[in-house]
């Protein structure tokens, strides 16, 4: 059966690229669209930059046409502030609102945002009934299971949240305590899909990192979706692999050397098109080792490629990569 956030066809057990900072950039959703992700979210954007009208904040709300459908994920602990920031958003023309209550970083958490609001959840439903109402766009969550092992109310907190408005629920299947130790515990998404008064789609986060864990996700918990995170940094692959192994029960091939070199290339295109040569080729420097995982004689091409501020260079480099490893097993 099809999945519906509003009036959003995502078709059957859509797969959803987590929102994470200093990764899923324009640059890198670019990638994870073409091979496969069904909708995806931006860098979580602080309510009160966006207020600010810091550049940081702004850049962060570039959308393309070819992402469609995309989110953008808000955090902030002051009411007021996350209402502002929604309309600011409106403007940039996203499909959804996002709202983040899971991101467990002392700096946003120990401020009440993110995942501290878990401490607090009449607020959390207050802000989210004040940002549903603030918006035509259909608002969606990601969150936690709760704070610590004491506090994990998410049933109770998704049907209230469900309550005031929100379209759909992600929940990292951890507690802010926990961070991203750990095995995530789906049983407890399980149990909000479960509860017979929800009815908006449910999306489970944490662990999903293979066709076979997605296969679960779907087949024995019995969930409308799967977001996944970091198992997409270096690999934008996995949202194809999933979904052909949903289909047929085979694996598809590891992408080759070739693949990944033509990746990287893109990858750095697609950096410098956005930000331009300098900053563009900087913030590139952090997913070199990301597609190149495991070689074990990679140290000196990755020096090379983040010591060098020339693309011309940086793409011979890859070339140099795609020969002498081009019978790399991944």
């Amino acid at each position: 059966m099809s999945v519906k956030i509003g009036n959003i066809d995502l078709g059957d057990f859509p797969l959803l690229l987590a929102p994470m900072e200093d990764v899923s950039d324009p640059p890198f959703r670019a990638l994870c669209k073409k091979h496969g992700a069904d909708l995806m979210f931006t860098e979580f954007i602080s309510s009160e930059g966006l207020i600010r009208d810091a550049e940081k904040s702004t850049q962060k709300l570039d959308i393309y046409d070819f992402e469609r459908p995309i989110g953008i994920q808000i955090f902030g602990n002051n009411i007021e502030s996350m209402m502002e920031a929604t309309r600011i958003c409106e403007r940039a023309n996203p499909e959804i609102i996002d709202i983040n209550y899971g991101c467990p970083v002392k700096k946003v958490a120990n401020k009440g945002a993110g995942a501290g609001i878990l401490r607090d959840i009449p607020k959390m439903v207050e802000m989210t009934k004040q940002i549903v109402n603030s918006t035509k766009l259909p608002v969606t969550v990601k969150t936690r299971l709760g704070w610590d092992e004491n506090t994990k109310y998410i049933v109770e907190v998704a049907e209230r949240l469900q309550d005031v408005g929100i379209k759909a629920i992600s929940i990292h299947g951890r507690t802010r305590k926990q961070m991203y130790k750990g095995n995530a515990d789906w049983t407890l998404i399980k149990a909000v899909k479960d509860n017979p008064r929800m009815n908006i789609p449910v999306f489970g986060n944490g662990d999903v990192d293979s066709p076979a864990k997605a296969k679960l996700m779907r087949d024995d918990f019995g969930l409308d979706g799967a977001m996944i995170g970091r198992a997409s940094i270096g690999n934008p692959w996995i949202f194809n692999e999933i979904k052909h192994f949903l289909k047929t029960g085979n694996y598809l091939d590891k992408p080759n050397m070739t693949e990944r070199v033509e990746a990287c290339k893109q990858h750095l295109k697609h950096s410098i098109e956005w930000k331009g040569n300098i900053l563009g080729i900087a913030e590139m420097k952090r997913h070199y080792t990301n597609y190149f995982k495991g070689i074990i004689d990679f140290k000196p091409y990755r020096i090379k490629m983040v010591t060098s501020d020339s693309p011309n260079e940086i793409n011979d480099t890859l070339d140099e990569v795609a020969i002498k490893f081009k019978d790399y097993q991944f």
